[in-house]
């Protein structure tokens, strides 16, 4: 099987258009795969999510921006965003993007968000793969290697014909490739947000059989455009996220 990976795509429309070209180019793709944060932060929330009801055969996996949404975080008294302290004008002003967001999506991306899946685990021949935003136990933390080892463990105390086996998340926001004998833990970056100083979106391409081939192709896309939105439409955040835009990397120094 051959699966098509988007991932963190945060309301970057023009990004996602690209990359969703880049996967039409490809003949022989079995399954889609969005890793999760869909909408906060970029400017484009409604738009993305007409190209994400679109794309046909696709699997959707929730992200903790998009959580954020479907449990209202606006109307949390001083509301935790990843460990940022609730009072720090920056995690309000993220706070403001995610309601900003979610009325821009409206009940339908809402109900969209909720049909979503924590994870998806798939058996090719004797490889089992697990997608996830980032651990199924909670999506704002990748797992470490122990944790992914541990969950090897488990999957082949009950499976035991399995002899390989692929952790892809997302998250992150940067390329992740750790292996170790067994098992293999994947990221490609991000499509819409990257941060590893690299500007171009991210989608990867990963085929399963007797081995694996894991094909990231990092691309280039009109930033400019999705500046400009920004400016244009003036979301909570918008200034920050223009830099991190620019620079492909967490830009808070305005």
């Amino acid at each position: 099987m051959t699966f098509a990976i988007i991932t963190d795509i945060h309301s970057n429309i023009v990004s996602l258009q690209k990359a969703l070209s880049i996967i039409r180019e490809r003949k022989n793709i079995d399954q889609v795969i969005c890793l999760g944060d869909c909408f906060p932060l970029g400017p484009a929330p409604k738009e993305t999510l007409k190209a994400l009801q679109s794309i046909k055969n696709c699997v959707f996996i929730r992200g903790n921006h998009d959580r954020y949404i479907i449990e209202r975080l606006w109307t949390v008294t001083h509301p935790c965003l990843e460990g940022m302290d609730p009072d720090d004008p920056l995690c309000k002003d993220i706070v403001a993007n995610i309601e900003w967001s979610a009325k821009q999506i409206g009940a339908t991306g809402n109900t969209f968000l909720k049909k979503m899946h924590v994870a998806h685990r798939v058996q090719v021949k004797n490889t089992i793969i697990e997608f996830t935003h980032a651990w199924y136990q909670r999506d704002d933390m990748p797992p470490t290697l122990e944790e992914a080892l541990n969950w090897k463990r488990h999957v082949k105390a009950a499976r035991p014909n399995i002899n390989n086996f692929i952790f892809v998340h997302g998250h992150i926001h940067t390329p992740r490739f750790e292996k170790q004998d067994d098992l293999t833990i994947l990221c490609q970056g991000a499509t819409g947000l990257s941060f590893d100083g690299d500007t171009r979106g991210a989608v990867a391409f990963l085929t399963v059989g007797d081995t694996f081939e894991w094909d990231v192709i990092r691309y280039t896309y009109d930033h400019t455009a999705t500046i400009k939105e920004l400016e244009k439409r003036k979301p909570p955040f918008y200034e920050n996220l223009m830099k991190t835009v620019r620079y492909a990397a967490i830009r808070n120094d305005l």
